[in-house]
């Protein structure tokens, strides 16, 4: 289908895209990497009368280490996350979203700024405990992931905010595992689990792990995370802790599995997931 009309417009600078979408309001929206909202604007289930395109805006992308922080701009390409093997987890989930040629368009600040519970960074955010910088008309502010995602696509941001950058902890010491399931290679994820384990003299000191497509937006599995947490980490414990995956999840039902289906792929997945980051596969 063809998108409903709209306006376009290029921005040089941060200002003048806060701007932009002030005057906008509601039915201006930002395009980052295009691949989420313009697919909605062509089946007209989305129909923003303005679009403020910020390619062009400087000092937006790339990746820097800051005081044990890594500091990561919004309109980085999946692609830089996926080369980036200094940003362990990322770059692992990065390198599973879609195909290189998706990569080299769409963002992080992009996937993350959509909310959609199905997008693979949105729960790697979650289990690094990210935060997130956005400014707009009343200024800046820091936004912990966990306060980012409130509902189906729908986020804490404001209509006249530009998400700009994404603050990640080193994580020295973590060890990762990310796993995903699709009908087919390229497909978004049925369902995602991202692992996230510090373990010292065989006891895990911290865990973290994320969920991918289990609900309307992503989310920890915190009673996973209690079960290991101060345990020895062995193939049983973690097998038991795993089918604890599901506790707390409302995944939707859709043409590749009904919901129980996906609470079985969270259990497996979230198996092989700390797995990985455990070192015992």
């Amino acid at each position: 289908m063809i998108p409903s009309e709209f306006d376009y417009t290029v921005p040089a600078s941060l200002e003048e895209a806060i701007d932009a979408l002030s005057q906008g309001g509601e039915d201006a929206k930002l395009l980052a990497g295009g691949h989420s909202l313009l697919p909605l604007m062509k089946l007209r289930l989305a129909a923003p009368t303005l679009l403020v395109d910020i390619r062009n805006v400087p000092a937006l992308r790339g990746i820097q280490r800051e005081n044990g922080t890594l500091r990561i701009g919004a309109m980085t390409p999946h692609a830089e996350l996926e080369d980036n093997k200094e940003l362990g987890l990322i770059s692992e989930a990065a390198g599973l979203i879609a195909d290189r040629q998706v990569r080299h368009r769409g963002t992080i600040g992009g996937s993350l700024a959509h909310g959609d519970p199905a997008s693979d960074l949105p729960a790697v955010m979650l289990a690094t405990e990210a935060t997130v910088t956005a400014q707009g008309t009343g200024g800046q502010r820091e936004i912990p992931v966990a306060e980012l995602f409130q509902d189906y696509l729908t986020t804490s941001l404001a209509p006249d905010e530009v998400l700009t950058e994404i603050r990640v902890p080193a994580l020295e010491g973590y060890s990762y595992g990310y796993e995903k399931f699709t009908r087919r290679a390229e497909d978004w994820a049925m369902v995602g689990v991202a692992a996230l384990v510090s373990v010292r003299d065989g006891v895990c000191e911290d865990i973290r792990v994320g969920l991918t497509h289990m609900a309307s937006t992503a989310l920890r599995a915190s009673a996973v995370e209690e079960a290991l947490r101060g345990q020895p980490l062995d193939a049983d414990r973690i097998a038991q802790a795993a089918e604890l995956a599901n506790e707390g999840t409302d995944p939707p039902a859709d043409l590749n599995a009904t919901s129980d289906y996906k609470r079985h792929l969270a259990r497996v997945l979230t198996r092989r997931a700390l797995h990985k980051a455990a070192g015992l596969s």
